[in-house]
Protein backbone atom coordinates (compact mmCIF):
# COMPACT_ATOMS: atom_id res chain seq x y z
CA UNK A 1 0.00 0.00 0.00
CA UNK A 2 1.32 3.71 -1.01
CA UNK A 3 1.62 6.20 1.85
CA UNK A 4 -0.03 8.71 -0.36
CA UNK A 5 -3.40 6.49 1.21
CA UNK A 6 -2.78 7.11 4.60
CA UNK A 7 -5.63 7.94 6.17
CA UNK A 8 -4.49 8.18 9.82
CA UNK A 9 -0.99 8.61 11.14
CA UNK A 10 0.31 8.08 14.72
CA UNK A 11 3.71 9.20 15.93
CA UNK A 12 5.30 8.56 18.83
CA UNK A 13 1.63 8.31 21.23
CA UNK A 14 2.34 8.15 24.45
CA UNK A 15 -0.56 7.42 27.36
CA UNK A 16 -0.14 6.71 30.97
CA UNK A 17 -2.09 6.00 33.83
CA UNK A 18 -0.38 6.98 36.87
CA UNK A 19 2.87 4.47 36.72
CA UNK A 20 1.04 2.25 34.47
CA UNK A 21 2.37 3.09 30.58
CA UNK A 22 -0.69 1.81 28.75
CA UNK A 23 0.86 2.78 25.22
CA UNK A 24 4.73 4.13 24.80
CA UNK A 25 5.94 5.66 21.68
CA UNK A 26 3.44 5.00 19.26
CA UNK A 27 4.19 4.60 15.72
CA UNK A 28 1.01 2.79 13.10
CA UNK A 29 -0.70 4.10 9.87
CA UNK A 30 -4.14 3.33 8.72
CA UNK A 31 -4.33 3.01 5.11
CA UNK A 32 -8.02 4.02 3.33
CA UNK A 33 -9.52 0.97 1.72
CA UNK A 34 -7.96 -1.25 4.27
CA UNK A 35 -9.51 -3.52 7.06
CA UNK A 36 -6.76 -2.64 9.91
CA UNK A 37 -6.39 -5.64 12.66
CA UNK A 38 -5.26 -4.63 16.35
CA UNK A 39 -3.65 -7.87 17.99
CA UNK A 40 -2.68 -7.87 21.64
CA UNK A 41 -3.35 -9.78 25.20
CA UNK A 42 -5.43 -7.55 27.75
CA UNK A 43 -3.74 -4.88 28.74
CA UNK A 44 -1.70 -4.96 25.68
CA UNK A 45 -3.02 -1.25 25.20
CA UNK A 46 -5.52 -1.70 22.20
CA UNK A 47 -8.60 -0.13 23.87
CA UNK A 48 -6.56 2.69 24.85
CA UNK A 49 -5.09 3.43 21.64
CA UNK A 50 -8.46 3.63 19.86
CA UNK A 51 -9.94 5.09 22.91
CA UNK A 52 -7.36 8.10 22.29
CA UNK A 53 -8.41 8.01 18.21
CA UNK A 54 -12.02 8.46 18.81
CA UNK A 55 -11.49 10.90 21.76
CA UNK A 56 -12.29 9.50 24.92
CA UNK A 57 -8.70 9.61 26.42
CA UNK A 58 -6.66 12.69 25.79
CA UNK A 59 -2.60 11.49 24.83
CA UNK A 60 -0.05 12.60 27.00
CA UNK A 61 2.12 13.01 23.63
CA UNK A 62 2.40 12.39 20.80
CA UNK A 63 1.08 13.37 17.21
CA UNK A 64 -1.95 12.47 15.07
CA UNK A 65 -2.52 13.18 11.12
CA UNK A 66 -5.91 12.77 9.56
CA UNK A 67 -5.53 12.97 6.18
CA UNK A 68 -2.41 14.91 6.73
CA UNK A 69 -3.99 17.35 9.01
CA UNK A 70 -2.93 17.53 13.11
CA UNK A 71 -5.98 15.71 14.64
CA UNK A 72 -6.33 15.59 18.46
CA UNK A 73 -10.32 15.31 19.37
CA UNK A 74 -11.61 16.49 22.14
CA UNK A 75 -14.70 14.16 22.44
CA UNK A 76 -16.58 11.15 20.83
CA UNK A 77 -18.38 14.30 19.53
CA UNK A 78 -15.11 15.85 18.30
CA UNK A 79 -14.28 12.26 16.62
CA UNK A 80 -17.61 11.79 14.95
CA UNK A 81 -17.22 15.48 13.89
CA UNK A 82 -14.39 14.34 11.89
CA UNK A 83 -15.88 11.37 10.30
CA UNK A 84 -14.44 9.05 12.63
CA UNK A 85 -17.30 6.72 14.72
CA UNK A 86 -15.95 3.78 17.28
CA UNK A 87 -18.64 0.96 18.93
CA UNK A 88 -16.78 0.71 22.27
CA UNK A 89 -15.58 -2.67 24.09
CA UNK A 90 -18.09 -2.27 26.72
CA UNK A 91 -21.71 -0.40 27.36
CA UNK A 92 -21.98 2.28 25.31
CA UNK A 93 -25.18 3.30 25.46
CA UNK A 94 -26.88 4.91 28.51
CA UNK A 95 -28.95 2.34 29.79
CA UNK A 96 -32.26 4.80 30.68
CA UNK A 97 -32.98 6.51 27.63
CA UNK A 98 -34.90 4.98 23.96
CA UNK A 99 -32.72 3.52 21.06
CA UNK A 100 -33.09 5.86 19.40
CA UNK A 101 -32.24 8.71 21.26
CA UNK A 102 -28.80 6.79 21.83
CA UNK A 103 -28.48 6.89 18.10
CA UNK A 104 -28.38 10.49 18.08
CA UNK A 105 -26.72 11.18 21.60
CA UNK A 106 -23.99 14.19 20.64
CA UNK A 107 -25.50 15.12 17.47
CA UNK A 108 -29.21 15.71 18.80
CA UNK A 109 -29.84 19.28 17.02
CA UNK A 110 -30.38 16.97 13.96
CA UNK A 111 -33.73 16.03 15.10
CA UNK A 112 -34.24 18.49 17.32
CA UNK A 113 -36.58 21.88 16.79
CA UNK A 114 -37.04 24.80 19.15
CA UNK A 115 -35.64 21.90 22.00
CA UNK A 116 -38.41 19.26 20.96
CA UNK A 117 -37.44 15.87 19.73
CA UNK A 118 -38.94 15.14 16.55
CA UNK A 119 -39.00 10.91 17.12
CA UNK A 120 -40.59 10.74 13.52
CA UNK A 121 -37.47 12.06 11.83
CA UNK A 122 -35.38 9.81 14.14
CA UNK A 123 -37.17 6.67 12.96
CA UNK A 124 -37.17 7.91 8.90
CA UNK A 125 -33.43 8.52 9.28
CA UNK A 126 -32.66 5.38 11.08
CA UNK A 127 -34.82 3.25 8.70
CA UNK A 128 -32.84 4.58 6.52
CA UNK A 129 -29.80 3.52 7.47
CA UNK A 130 -31.36 0.37 8.39
CA UNK A 131 -31.94 -0.46 4.71
CA UNK A 132 -28.91 0.86 3.37
CA UNK A 133 -26.89 -1.51 5.93
CA UNK A 134 -29.03 -4.15 6.31
CA UNK A 135 -29.44 -3.95 10.18
CA UNK A 136 -32.30 -5.53 12.07
CA UNK A 137 -34.83 -3.95 13.50
CA UNK A 138 -35.22 -3.06 17.11
CA UNK A 139 -37.87 -0.88 18.96
CA UNK A 140 -36.33 2.45 18.90
CA UNK A 141 -38.77 3.92 21.48
CA UNK A 142 -37.57 0.97 24.01
CA UNK A 143 -35.05 1.61 26.86
CA UNK A 144 -31.38 0.47 26.09
CA UNK A 145 -31.02 -1.19 29.74
CA UNK A 146 -33.90 -3.48 28.83
CA UNK A 147 -32.07 -4.72 25.52
CA UNK A 148 -29.68 -7.57 25.87
CA UNK A 149 -25.94 -7.18 25.22
CA UNK A 150 -26.16 -8.18 21.33
CA UNK A 151 -29.15 -5.86 20.83
CA UNK A 152 -27.12 -3.02 22.33
CA UNK A 153 -24.16 -3.60 20.12
CA UNK A 154 -26.72 -3.55 17.37
CA UNK A 155 -28.22 -0.18 18.32
CA UNK A 156 -24.04 1.21 18.77
CA UNK A 157 -23.35 -0.13 15.41
CA UNK A 158 -26.29 1.60 13.86
CA UNK A 159 -25.62 4.73 15.53
CA UNK A 160 -21.76 4.49 14.20
CA UNK A 161 -22.88 4.10 10.78
CA UNK A 162 -25.52 7.01 10.77
CA UNK A 163 -22.51 9.19 10.56
CA UNK A 164 -21.31 7.82 7.17
CA UNK A 165 -17.60 8.12 8.82
CA UNK A 166 -14.77 7.36 6.89
CA UNK A 167 -12.88 5.44 9.73
CA UNK A 168 -15.13 3.07 11.75
CA UNK A 169 -13.66 1.81 15.00
CA UNK A 170 -14.58 -1.86 16.26
CA UNK A 171 -13.81 -2.92 19.76
CA UNK A 172 -14.19 -6.32 20.15
CA UNK A 173 -17.88 -6.06 19.20
CA UNK A 174 -17.98 -9.66 17.09
CA UNK A 175 -17.70 -11.59 20.63
CA UNK A 176 -21.27 -9.79 21.56
CA UNK A 177 -22.57 -11.35 18.41
CA UNK A 178 -24.68 -14.58 17.15
CA UNK A 179 -23.36 -16.02 14.19
CA UNK A 180 -25.87 -14.42 11.53
CA UNK A 181 -24.99 -10.76 13.07
CA UNK A 182 -21.79 -11.76 13.38
CA UNK A 183 -22.21 -12.42 9.28
CA UNK A 184 -23.77 -9.30 8.57
CA UNK A 185 -21.00 -7.17 10.11
CA UNK A 186 -18.54 -9.28 8.00
CA UNK A 187 -20.45 -8.27 5.41
CA UNK A 188 -20.71 -4.18 6.35
CA UNK A 189 -17.33 -4.41 6.85
CA UNK A 190 -16.48 -5.94 3.18
CA UNK A 191 -19.18 -2.99 1.71
CA UNK A 192 -17.26 -0.57 3.75
CA UNK A 193 -13.45 -1.26 2.59
CA UNK A 194 -15.25 -0.98 -1.32
CA UNK A 195 -16.30 2.86 -0.72
CA UNK A 196 -13.03 3.57 0.36
CA UNK A 197 -13.64 3.69 4.06
CA UNK A 198 -11.23 2.33 6.78
CA UNK A 199 -11.92 -0.29 9.51
CA UNK A 200 -9.70 -0.60 12.66
CA UNK A 201 -10.73 -4.19 14.85
CA UNK A 202 -10.14 -5.34 17.93
CA UNK A 203 -10.82 -9.33 18.28
CA UNK A 204 -10.06 -11.72 20.30
CA UNK A 205 -10.46 -14.51 17.65
CA UNK A 206 -7.55 -14.57 15.92
CA UNK A 207 -8.42 -17.05 13.55
CA UNK A 208 -11.04 -14.40 12.41
CA UNK A 209 -8.94 -11.36 12.06
CA UNK A 210 -6.14 -13.13 9.93
CA UNK A 211 -9.35 -13.98 7.60
CA UNK A 212 -11.47 -10.56 7.44
CA UNK A 213 -8.16 -7.95 7.72
CA UNK A 214 -5.35 -6.37 5.78
CA UNK A 215 -3.02 -5.66 7.91
CA UNK A 216 -2.54 -6.42 11.71
CA UNK A 217 -0.33 -4.60 14.36
CA UNK A 218 0.60 -6.83 17.04
CA UNK A 219 0.53 -4.56 20.34
CA UNK A 220 2.57 -6.09 23.98
CA UNK A 221 2.50 -4.35 27.12
CA UNK A 222 1.94 -1.18 25.46
CA UNK A 223 4.04 -1.26 22.84
CA UNK A 224 3.59 -1.72 18.74
CA UNK A 225 5.92 -4.93 17.91
CA UNK A 226 5.36 -5.20 14.39
CA UNK A 227 2.91 -4.79 11.42
CA UNK A 228 2.01 -7.13 8.97
CA UNK A 229 0.03 -8.43 6.15
CA UNK A 230 -2.79 -10.62 7.29
CA UNK A 231 -2.14 -12.46 4.23
CA UNK A 232 1.25 -12.95 4.65
CA UNK A 233 0.82 -14.80 8.79
CA UNK A 234 -1.17 -17.35 10.64
CA UNK A 235 -3.18 -17.01 13.52
CA UNK A 236 -0.81 -19.27 15.63
CA UNK A 237 2.21 -16.37 14.14
CA UNK A 238 0.25 -13.68 15.60
CA UNK A 239 -0.50 -15.19 18.58
CA UNK A 240 2.89 -16.28 19.26
CA UNK A 241 3.56 -12.86 18.40
CA UNK A 242 1.01 -11.39 21.00
CA UNK A 243 2.52 -13.29 23.62
CA UNK A 244 6.28 -13.41 23.02
CA UNK A 245 6.09 -17.43 23.25
CA UNK A 246 5.43 -20.08 20.65
CA UNK A 247 1.58 -20.93 20.85
CA UNK A 248 -0.11 -24.12 19.34
CA UNK A 249 -3.95 -25.50 19.42
CA UNK A 250 -7.02 -23.83 20.15
CA UNK A 251 -7.22 -24.50 23.68
CA UNK A 252 -10.64 -26.70 23.60
CA UNK A 253 -10.48 -30.15 25.13
CA UNK A 254 -8.65 -32.86 23.40
CA UNK A 255 -11.33 -35.77 24.05
CA UNK A 256 -13.71 -37.17 21.54
CA UNK A 257 -16.36 -38.84 23.40
CA UNK A 258 -18.84 -37.65 25.87
CA UNK A 259 -18.77 -38.41 28.93
CA UNK A 260 -20.81 -37.46 32.74
CA UNK A 261 -22.19 -39.68 35.60
CA UNK A 262 -26.01 -40.99 35.81
CA UNK A 263 -27.15 -38.49 38.42
CA UNK A 264 -29.30 -36.00 36.75
CA UNK A 265 -28.42 -32.66 38.76
CA UNK A 266 -31.04 -30.75 37.47
CA UNK A 267 -34.15 -31.17 35.10
CA UNK A 268 -35.77 -28.56 33.42
CA UNK A 269 -39.78 -29.65 31.93
CA UNK A 270 -41.57 -27.89 29.56
CA UNK A 271 -40.29 -24.54 29.98
CA UNK A 272 -41.62 -21.50 27.63
CA UNK A 273 -40.67 -17.86 27.83
CA UNK A 274 -42.67 -15.48 26.25
CA UNK A 275 -41.60 -14.67 22.78
CA UNK A 276 -38.49 -16.59 23.66
CA UNK A 277 -38.46 -20.36 24.73
CA UNK A 278 -41.07 -22.54 23.39
CA UNK A 279 -41.47 -25.47 25.71
CA UNK A 280 -37.49 -26.59 26.34
CA UNK A 281 -37.14 -29.78 28.74
CA UNK A 282 -33.88 -31.60 29.25
CA UNK A 283 -31.58 -33.32 32.02
CA UNK A 284 -28.26 -32.04 33.25
CA UNK A 285 -25.93 -34.59 34.29
CA UNK A 286 -23.20 -34.69 37.23
CA UNK A 287 -20.18 -33.79 35.28
CA UNK A 288 -21.89 -32.99 32.33
CA UNK A 289 -21.28 -30.19 30.07
CA UNK A 290 -24.05 -29.01 28.18
CA UNK A 291 -23.88 -26.44 25.03
CA UNK A 292 -26.46 -24.38 24.05
CA UNK A 293 -25.73 -22.15 20.50
CA UNK A 294 -28.18 -20.89 18.33
CA UNK A 295 -29.05 -17.24 16.31
CA UNK A 296 -29.36 -13.96 17.63
CA UNK A 297 -33.21 -14.37 18.62
CA UNK A 298 -32.75 -17.82 19.06
CA UNK A 299 -33.67 -17.65 22.96
CA UNK A 300 -30.66 -19.48 23.95
CA UNK A 301 -29.61 -16.72 26.46
CA UNK A 302 -32.70 -16.73 28.24
CA UNK A 303 -32.28 -20.75 29.23
CA UNK A 304 -29.38 -19.56 31.58
CA UNK A 305 -32.03 -16.95 32.82
CA UNK A 306 -34.51 -19.31 33.50
CA UNK A 307 -32.25 -21.82 35.13
CA UNK A 308 -31.59 -19.26 37.63
CA UNK A 309 -35.12 -17.99 38.58
CA UNK A 310 -35.06 -14.70 36.62
CA UNK A 311 -38.14 -15.31 35.19
CA UNK A 312 -39.98 -16.92 38.09
CA UNK A 313 -41.31 -20.59 38.94
CA UNK A 314 -40.44 -21.92 35.31
CA UNK A 315 -40.58 -26.13 36.12
CA UNK A 316 -36.98 -26.50 37.45
CA UNK A 317 -35.72 -28.93 39.68
CA UNK A 318 -32.53 -29.62 41.23
CA UNK A 319 -32.82 -33.23 41.73
CA UNK A 320 -31.29 -33.61 45.29
CA UNK A 321 -34.25 -32.26 47.96
CA UNK A 322 -36.36 -31.71 45.02
CA UNK A 323 -36.12 -28.31 45.19
CA UNK A 324 -37.88 -25.78 42.80
CA UNK A 325 -36.16 -22.79 41.80
CA UNK A 326 -38.49 -20.16 41.92
CA UNK A 327 -36.19 -17.29 42.45
CA UNK A 328 -32.16 -16.30 42.32
CA UNK A 329 -31.85 -16.42 46.00
CA UNK A 330 -33.12 -20.15 46.12
CA UNK A 331 -30.94 -20.92 43.17
CA UNK A 332 -28.02 -19.22 44.65
CA UNK A 333 -28.90 -20.85 48.36
CA UNK A 334 -28.91 -24.42 46.37
CA UNK A 335 -26.12 -24.55 45.21
CA UNK A 336 -26.27 -22.99 41.84
CA UNK A 337 -24.03 -20.42 39.99
CA UNK A 338 -24.82 -18.20 37.04
CA UNK A 339 -22.51 -16.07 34.54
CA UNK A 340 -24.39 -13.59 32.85
CA UNK A 341 -23.09 -12.95 29.35
CA UNK A 342 -23.41 -9.32 29.97
CA UNK A 343 -20.69 -9.10 32.88
CA UNK A 344 -20.47 -5.58 33.54
CA UNK A 345 -23.76 -5.13 33.50
CA UNK A 346 -25.47 -7.76 35.35
CA UNK A 347 -22.24 -9.81 36.79
CA UNK A 348 -20.23 -7.67 38.37
CA UNK A 349 -20.44 -4.77 40.63
CA UNK A 350 -18.22 -2.43 38.76
CA UNK A 351 -17.93 0.43 41.04
CA UNK A 352 -16.73 -1.73 44.03
CA UNK A 353 -14.01 -3.45 45.03
CA UNK A 354 -12.41 -7.12 44.50
CA UNK A 355 -12.60 -8.21 47.41
CA UNK A 356 -16.67 -7.35 47.14
CA UNK A 357 -17.23 -9.14 44.19
CA UNK A 358 -15.32 -12.20 45.47
CA UNK A 359 -17.57 -12.69 48.67
CA UNK A 360 -21.12 -11.30 47.76
CA UNK A 361 -21.77 -14.72 46.51
CA UNK A 362 -20.15 -16.74 49.58
CA UNK A 363 -21.96 -14.33 52.34
CA UNK A 364 -23.19 -17.11 54.10
CA UNK A 365 -20.63 -19.37 53.72
CA UNK A 366 -17.79 -16.69 55.16
CA UNK A 367 -20.49 -15.52 58.17
CA UNK A 368 -20.37 -16.68 61.56
CA UNK A 369 -22.79 -19.10 63.27
CA UNK A 370 -24.28 -15.89 64.46
CA UNK A 371 -24.42 -14.05 61.58
CA UNK A 372 -21.85 -11.61 61.37
CA UNK A 373 -19.51 -11.13 58.09
CA UNK A 374 -15.80 -9.14 59.43
CA UNK A 375 -13.53 -7.30 56.85
CA UNK A 376 -10.80 -9.86 58.02
CA UNK A 377 -12.22 -13.21 56.72
CA UNK A 378 -13.68 -11.30 53.69
CA UNK A 379 -9.99 -9.77 52.80
CA UNK A 380 -8.66 -13.61 53.99
CA UNK A 381 -10.61 -14.98 51.25
CA UNK A 382 -10.29 -12.61 48.37
CA UNK A 383 -6.81 -12.62 48.90
CA UNK A 384 -6.65 -16.11 48.52
CA UNK A 385 -9.23 -16.14 45.80
CA UNK A 386 -6.89 -13.60 43.76
CA UNK A 387 -3.83 -15.79 44.17
CA UNK A 388 -6.06 -18.95 43.36
CA UNK A 389 -7.29 -17.56 39.93
CA UNK A 390 -3.85 -15.26 39.38
CA UNK A 391 -6.09 -12.20 39.05
CA UNK A 392 -3.44 -9.58 38.60
CA UNK A 393 -4.14 -6.27 40.60
CA UNK A 394 -2.48 -4.43 43.52
CA UNK A 395 -4.67 -5.66 45.93
CA UNK A 396 -8.81 -6.53 46.98
CA UNK A 397 -9.05 -3.15 47.51
CA UNK A 398 -8.73 -2.70 43.83
CA UNK A 399 -11.87 -1.11 41.96
CA UNK A 400 -13.35 -3.85 39.55
CA UNK A 401 -13.80 -1.16 36.59
CA UNK A 402 -10.05 -0.55 36.66
CA UNK A 403 -9.11 -4.03 35.92
CA UNK A 404 -9.05 -5.08 32.16
CA UNK A 405 -11.37 -7.63 30.82
CA UNK A 406 -9.47 -10.57 31.57
CA UNK A 407 -9.50 -10.09 35.27
CA UNK A 408 -12.60 -9.11 35.72
CA UNK A 409 -13.65 -12.41 34.34
CA UNK A 410 -11.42 -14.29 36.05
CA UNK A 411 -13.53 -12.51 39.17
CA UNK A 412 -16.62 -13.29 37.56
CA UNK A 413 -15.70 -16.97 37.38
CA UNK A 414 -13.67 -17.44 40.62
CA UNK A 415 -16.44 -15.66 42.38
CA UNK A 416 -18.52 -18.97 41.96
CA UNK A 417 -15.80 -21.57 41.64
CA UNK A 418 -15.09 -20.82 44.87
CA UNK A 419 -18.38 -22.18 46.11
CA UNK A 420 -18.96 -25.97 46.82
CA UNK A 421 -21.26 -25.44 43.79
CA UNK A 422 -23.73 -28.49 42.04
CA UNK A 423 -24.51 -26.05 38.74
CA UNK A 424 -22.67 -23.53 36.69
CA UNK A 425 -24.65 -21.61 34.08
CA UNK A 426 -22.01 -20.34 32.02
CA UNK A 427 -23.45 -17.44 29.00
CA UNK A 428 -20.44 -16.52 27.17
CA UNK A 429 -17.76 -16.50 29.59
CA UNK A 430 -14.53 -15.88 27.20
CA UNK A 431 -16.14 -13.00 25.65
CA UNK A 432 -13.94 -10.09 25.54
CA UNK A 433 -11.29 -11.83 26.75
CA UNK A 434 -7.61 -12.69 25.28
CA UNK A 435 -6.34 -16.17 24.05
CA UNK A 436 -4.59 -16.76 27.68
CA UNK A 437 -7.99 -15.91 29.63
CA UNK A 438 -10.18 -18.33 27.34
CA UNK A 439 -7.48 -21.15 27.64
CA UNK A 440 -7.41 -20.82 31.47
CA UNK A 441 -11.15 -20.48 31.53
CA UNK A 442 -11.33 -23.65 29.20
CA UNK A 443 -9.17 -25.25 31.96
CA UNK A 444 -11.31 -24.12 35.07
CA UNK A 445 -14.14 -26.05 33.14
CA UNK A 446 -12.75 -28.91 32.90
CA UNK A 447 -11.29 -29.11 35.82
CA UNK A 448 -14.58 -28.41 37.55
CA UNK A 449 -16.12 -31.03 35.02
CA UNK A 450 -13.83 -33.88 36.53
CA UNK A 451 -14.89 -32.65 39.92
CA UNK A 452 -18.43 -33.65 39.16
CA UNK A 453 -19.84 -30.12 38.33
CA UNK A 454 -22.68 -30.32 35.97
CA UNK A 455 -21.89 -26.77 33.23
CA UNK A 456 -24.66 -25.63 31.17
CA UNK A 457 -22.36 -23.53 28.40
CA UNK A 458 -24.16 -21.22 26.54
CA UNK A 459 -22.33 -19.19 23.58
CA UNK A 460 -22.46 -17.10 20.45
CA UNK A 461 -19.47 -18.90 19.89
CA UNK A 462 -20.19 -22.08 17.69
CA UNK A 463 -16.41 -23.77 17.77
CA UNK A 464 -16.79 -22.73 21.55
CA UNK A 465 -19.54 -24.79 21.95
CA UNK A 466 -18.58 -27.73 19.66
CA UNK A 467 -14.58 -27.36 21.39
CA UNK A 468 -16.28 -28.12 24.92
CA UNK A 469 -19.98 -29.52 24.91
CA UNK A 470 -20.50 -33.21 25.96
CA UNK A 471 -23.46 -32.93 24.19
CA UNK A 472 -24.94 -29.89 22.36
CA UNK A 473 -28.45 -28.30 22.05
CA UNK A 474 -29.23 -26.34 18.83
CA UNK A 475 -31.89 -23.83 19.28
CA UNK A 476 -34.01 -22.12 17.03
CA UNK A 477 -36.90 -19.88 17.71
CA UNK A 478 -36.95 -21.21 20.78
CA UNK A 479 -37.27 -24.91 20.26
CA UNK A 480 -34.75 -27.91 20.35
CA UNK A 481 -34.15 -28.71 16.80
CA UNK A 482 -31.02 -31.07 17.05
CA UNK A 483 -29.36 -32.61 20.04
CA UNK A 484 -25.81 -34.15 18.79
CA UNK A 485 -23.23 -35.78 21.25
CA UNK A 486 -19.55 -34.96 21.12
CA UNK A 487 -17.74 -37.64 18.57
CA UNK A 488 -16.88 -37.26 14.65
CA UNK A 489 -19.95 -36.10 13.75
CA UNK A 490 -19.74 -32.72 16.15
CA UNK A 491 -19.02 -30.36 13.18
CA UNK A 492 -19.52 -26.49 12.34
CA UNK A 493 -21.13 -27.29 9.03
CA UNK A 494 -24.15 -30.00 10.60
CA UNK A 495 -24.67 -27.17 13.08
CA UNK A 496 -24.93 -24.30 10.96
CA UNK A 497 -27.43 -26.19 8.65
CA UNK A 498 -29.90 -26.71 11.21
CA UNK A 499 -29.22 -23.36 13.19
CA UNK A 500 -30.16 -21.10 10.32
Amino acid sequence: MSENNAVLEIRGLNKSFGSTKANVDINVTFMKGEVHGIAGENGSGKSTLLSQLAGMLESDSGEVFLKGQPYKPSSPVDAMNNSIAMVVQELGVIGNLPAGINIYLGRMDEVCKRGIVNFGKIRKNVKEVRQEWHLPEYPLGRRCDLMNVEQRKMIELTRALSVNPDILILDEITQALSHNNRKLLYEIIAKLRDQGKTIILITHDIEEMVEITDRITVMRDGHVIETLNSCDVTANQIKSKMVNRELDGDFYRSDNEPSWEDEVVISVKDVSVEGSLDHLSFDLHKGEILGFCGLSDSGIHDVGKAMYGLFGKKNVTLTEGNIQITDPITALNSGIGYLPKDRDGEGLMMDNDICDNFCVPSYRELSSKIGTLTNRTMYKASDAAMKRFNVKAEDSDTLMNSLSGGNKQKVNLGRWLIKDLKVMILDCPTRGVDIGVKAYIYKEMMEAKKAGLAIVLISDELLEALGMSDRLMVVNSGRVVMEMLRGEDFTEEKVIGVMI
